[in-house]
């Protein structure tokens, strides 16, 4: 059964448009958008990485309330230090390989850390109280950062960043016909 005449000539007009040039940034910043939007094919990698994630979570509380208890029975009460020393330990036995989960959730977490600690500074006096919100001030810092690391110094972000980075930025920018403008992200090899 043969393609319709009606939709071999849409998609050919289709194709011819998006090969000429002069459509090339208004078609990229769209397929750019398709990219972010688009589910890929992931869901084994991210179920091994949801089930690595909460092991070492549930081996980090273990290890955690477990030293804390400890500690607390040897001296007799509880210091503010038992929490910490309880925590590093934890923290090098269980998160101190580096692997993309690890890292992930130790960037997460100093992320939260420096927040709350500004936050901290502010409640004790050390940090003037902000006079204004300094939440879009700061995300669009961060946002210019990464963007500027990104197309200058690449090598220096993270791996899976550098990766998010590509597909949503770089490979927005190539295609060959519908086929890879919106339904698949790279041209499908021919067999």
């Amino acid at each position: 059964m043969g393609v319709p005449p009606q939709l071999r000539a849409l998609l050919l007009a289709v194709n011819t448009l998006l090969r000429k040039r002069r459509y090339h940034t208004a078609l990229a910043v769209l397929k750019g958008f398709r990219n972010g939007a688009v589910l890929q094919d992931k869901l084994w990698a991210i179920l091994q990485s949801t089930y690595t994630h909460s092991r070492n979570l549930a081996y980090f509380v273990f290890t955690y309330k477990g030293l804390c208890a400890l500690q607390s029975h040897v001296q007799g009460k509880t210091y503010q230090v038992h929490s910490f020393l309880a925590a590093f330990i934890g923290g090098f036995l269980i998160f101190g390989d580096y692997n993309n989960i690890n890292s992930q959730i130790s960037m997460y977490l100093m992320s939260r850390t420096l927040y709350a600690l500004c936050r901290l500074g502010v409640e004790k006096g050390y940090i003037p109280e902000p006079r204004w919100d300094p939440f879009p001030l700061v995300t669009a810092t961060i946002w210019g950062l990464v963007l500027w690391l990104f197309e200058y110094h690449q090598s220096t972000l993270q791996p899976s960043l550098q990766s998010s980075m590509t597909y949503l930025y770089e490979e927005s920018n190539v295609w060959h016909d519908i086929s890879d403008f919106l339904i698949y992200n790279k041209r499908r090899s021919s067999k």
